[in-house]
This record gives C-alpha cells, sequence and structure tokens, in this order.
C-alpha cells in the first residue's frame, strides 16, 4: 500500500525520571537520532521533532528530519503536536503519526500500520492494541486495557480490567479465562491534522481526569478512535536507566549480526 503519512516525534529535556533522556546515548548516537531512524525507515514522506530545546534541535541537525521548536508549557504530546500542525500549516486531511520520542526500537511495521489503519477509516485518530495474555498485566493499573466495537473502533480504555468475565473471575482470578477479548493498549498514534487543531480546543474531560488516560479526552468529545492490532510487539521504551542498558543491549546484538 502506497501511503503518503509523516511522523512527528515529540521530545522533551526535561523528563523526571531520566533527564536529558532524548540526547542520551545509544551506540554513540543520541536516543532521538535513532527515534528518527524508524520513522525513516517505515516510509514517512516527512519526520518532525517537535521540541523546546535547542539542544535536542542540534542533536538531530546530520539527520533527515526537521525541528519544529514549540512552547515549553504543553501539558501532553498532542498538545505539542498541534502547535506543529499549525505552525506547519499541514492540511486538514494530512495524516501525522505521533512516534514517542522514547521509542528507538519502535517496528517499521507497526508505525505503517497506524498510519494505514487511519487512511482506511473516517476515525480522526488510529492507534494500535495487542492480546493481553497475563492476568497480572490485567490487574495492574499501569497497563492500559481497551475494547472495541464491531468496526474496531476504541469503546474503552481503562486502568481497569475490562472486559470483566462475571462467572469466571467469580471462580477465580488466577488465570485469565479462554475467548475474552482482552487487549492492551499500545501508545502510539495516528491524527489527522484537522483533529489536532479541534484537540486544541477540547477542555480535559471527567473520564480523562478520573483515569489518568489522555484518550479518553477524544472518545468523551465525540470523536472515534480506530484501534488496530499490531503486526509485531512493540519493545518497551526508554524511562530509566535500566532502559536504556536494556537498549544498548539490543542494539548491540542486532549491529553484531
Amino acid at each position: 500500500m502506497n501511503l503518503d503519512f509523516c511522523v512527528a516525534i515529540p521530545a522533551r529535556y526535561g523528563a523526571s525520571r531520566l533527564p536529558g533522556k532524548p540526547l542520551r546515548l545509544l551506540q554513540g548516537r543520541p536516543l532521538i537520532a535513532h527515534v528518527v531512524d524508524r520513522a525513516l525507515a517505515a516510509g514517512a514522506g516527512e519526520v518532525v521533532v517537535a521540541t523546546d530545546d535547542e539542544r535536542i534541535a542540534d542533536a538531530i541537525a546530520g539527520t533527515a528530519a526537521r525541528v519544529c521548536m514549540t512552547r515549553g508549557d504543553h501539558p501532553s504530546g498532542t498538545d505539542r503536536l498541534a502547535e506543529v500542525a499549525e505552525q506547519l500549516g499541514w492540511s486538514d486531511e494530512r495524516i501525522v503519526v505521533n512516534l514517542q520520542g522514547d521509542e528507538p526500537l519502535a517496528p517499521v511495521s507497526g508505525i505503517r500500520t497506524v498510519a494505514a489503519t487511519l487512511a482506511a477509516s473516517t476515525a480522526a485518530v488510529a492507534t494500535l492494541a495487542t492480546p493481553l495474555l497475563d492476568a497480572a498485566e490485567l490487574f495492574s493499573p499501569s497497563c492500559v486495557k481497551l475494547v472495541r466495537a464491531g468496526n474496531g473502533d476504541a469503546l474503552y480504555f481503562s486502568r481497569a480490567p475490562i472486559p470483566w468475565p462475571r462467572d469466571a473471575f467469580a471462580a477465580g482470578r488466577e488465570s485469565l479465562p479462554q475467548g475474552v477479548p482482552f487487549l492492551r493498549h499500545i501508545g502510539i498514534y495516528g491524527y489527522r491534522a484537522g483533529f489536532l487543531k479541534r484537540y486544541r480546543a477540547m477542555p480535559p474531560g471527567t473520564l480523562e481526569r478520573v483515569e489518568s488516560l489522555e484518550q479518553l479526552r477524544v472518545l468523551e468529545a465525540g470523536e472515534r478512535i480506530a484501534v488496530a492490532l499490531a503486526p509485531e510487539p512493540f519493545p518497551a521504551g526508554v524511562d530509566t536507566e535500566a532502559d536504556l542498558a536494556r537498549v544498548e543491549a539490543l542494539l548491540a546484538q542486532v549491529n553484531s549480526l
């Protein structure tokens, strides 16, 4: 499928758990440069790094990505990308994939699937999910779950276990019952640029505040989110020193093949 899409990468310097994260080195290159590599490998026609820090802009000066300097007070990456859409004058139908700046191992197939899902839908937003097979993960509030309608659109996202198989869980919760479509959300999004412009005017929703899940603002506003299954696993991103060491080891292993 010939896809026309761009990838926007929000990148902040002041991450609380790993300050200066976008500039931390992996295989001798800044982490943000590896994320740009993934976006380019996915076939994005344009890659934009959205940042409020000149050091991050300098770090990607030798790549094919362009930099969009944004304000420093955005509450979320989506808000930051809304400013990018306005600055760059993207048309309302422009497909924009939001790839987090701490995902140096993001699968190319997943990036393309988000763009393709949005292109094939009339929804304003697209995202990915993967089957959830572990009971401990289902009951963990740090794991975001979702349920879909028959057409693949999201019905709800939650930190609580959803759906709730009443009879099976009444008997025990140590394992997951067969035949229940448990799904874990993967935090990569595709937007139409026109939606990004509307998003800036959306007030935070009640459910968003209750669950601390930004995507619920979209559903509460009456917008649709199309959800596709990820074609391959998404490795965890980089949040800590241990994550940085893990990704460094994986990249070294790949480069040695």
